[in-house]
């Protein structure tokens, strides 16, 4: 049998991408010695293009924030939502959290390099085009085996592993810890334009969700860039797209000419790359963590993308991670279930009450209803930006009641 290289580590993470990039860089600020292995080579097309306020306190808790600043991004300020003749803004600076009051809005591949290289300058190593093919938590020590583009394989002891390999899912895969979504089958068909958008009303500072007249269950996002470009997609169940899958390109056109609202935004847009889809994304897992490993972002859960939500729930739990596993690798003694996975169920959890709430359309009737008071619209903006686990929030802390009673309230005002 050929001798496999071998070699130990501290801490490895699996990807490059926010996750990985954030836990990455919080451990080697805390003196550990942390190595990124990730398959493809930055930069790297993504999507989930639209940040939300949070995702900004922990990049600047990695001591990457004045270099996001200083990238060119464009600036994001809320969200605005369009059903119709029905159109509703919220603001990011009124909310009930508090939190920070702009973000930005990013095409994936230039922000993944910059928070990458930000944690390369820390002192994190990352080596690209290597893949993980293999791992083994029986052992006191978890081991990985890796693949470089040559072939040859090498094979990695670290004293912990965490997954940040994103759709990639490379530990619930291996570990067959993969369990189904409790959401219906759902895709995307995307695409990026030169948007030449003139219309009065369109804030570019803002991400905007459009509603398809007839089928509340469809519906748009646009995603405006600061080089004038625009991220531009169509989500519904997969039944919506029945005979449309032979031209993408089509298919996302005829959803807009569909949506006059939408339309009348893109009327001059040049639509100069081929549109792309992704289905099936929403996933699940029967664990978080176990003996060496814990799972990040969209490694271990991913909902929807209608609320942008994805990139803050990994970073936050690449914060919480590194937080958990700092203590641990000092000696200390912690419960990964208690002060990981428990906390971070509890806010993903939010976020799932308004995603199924928007589908079911209750939540989409507290949007577009003009007569909410302030109060309240400033409590829906505090998730809409994010911050889903501040639960001194009513609609953080019970979500479920005040979300059904609030939409019941709406009802009655338009019967």
């Amino acid at each position: 049998m050929p001798t496999v290289e071998m070699e130990r580590r501290q801490v490895v993470v699996i990807g490059a991408g926010p996750s990985g990039a954030i836990a990455a860089a919080l451990l080697k600020r805390q003196g550990h010695d942390v190595l990124i292995v990730e398959r493809q080579h930055f930069p790297r097309f993504s999507i989930g293009e639209s940040l939300l306020s949070h995702c900004l306190d922990f990049v600047e808790e990695a001591g990457m924030l004045e270099a996001v600043q200083d990238a060119g991004f464009q600036l994001k300020n809320g969200a605005a939502f369009a059903w119709g003749e029905h159109y509703s803004t919220f603001d990011f600076g009124d909310t009930f959290s508090n939190g920070k009051p702009t973000t930005f809005q990013v095409q994936r591949a230039d922000f993944d390099q910059l928070l990458a290289d930000q944690a390369a300058l820390q002192g994190v190593q990352i080596r690209y085009g290597q893949e993980v093919i293999a791992v083994d938590i029986e052992r006191a020590q978890p081991q990985l085996e890796c693949r470089r583009e040559d072939g040859s394989q090498y094979r990695i002891e670290a004293d912990f592993i965490l997954d940040a390999s994103g759709y990639g899912r490379v530990l619930p895969r291996l570990l067959q810890l993969e369990a189904p979504s409790n959401f219906p089958v759902r895709r995307a068909v995307f695409t990026h334009i030169e948007d030449r958008i003139d219309c009065e009303h369109f804030d570019r500072n803002k991400i905007l969700i459009t509603t398809h007249p007839e089928h509340r269950d469809i519906w748009f996002w646009s995603i405006p860039f600061s080089n004038g470009r625009c991220s531009v997609g169509v989500v519904a169940a997969e039944s919506h797209f029945a005979g449309r899958d032979s031209d993408l390109d089509a298919c996302l056109r005829g959803f807009i000419a569909q949506t006059p609202s939408l339309a009348r935004v893109l009327q001059n847009a040049e639509w100069d790359t081929p549109a792309r889809t992704i289905g099936g994304y929403s996933a699940n897992v029967s664990t978080l963590h176990g003996p060496g490993f814990a799972l990040l972002g969209n490694a271990a859960e991913f909902l929807d993308p209608v609320f942008s939500s994805g990139v803050t729930i990994a970073m936050r739990s690449a914060s919480m991670a590194a937080s958990v596993l700092h203590r641990q690798l000092q000696g200390q003694s912690v419960d990964w279930e208690e002060e990981f996975a428990e906390p971070l169920k509890r806010g993903v959890d939010t976020f799932r009450c308004y995603v199924e709430g928007w589908y079911a359309g209750t939540f989409q009737d507290v949007i577009y209803h003009p007569g909410s008071s302030q109060e309240i619209r400033r409590m829906i903006s505090s998730i809409l930006a994010g911050y889903a686990w501040d639960t001194r929030n009513p609609f953080v802390s019970e979500p479920r009641r005040r979300l059904k009673a609030l939409s019941e309230v709406c009802a009655r005002a338009c019967a």
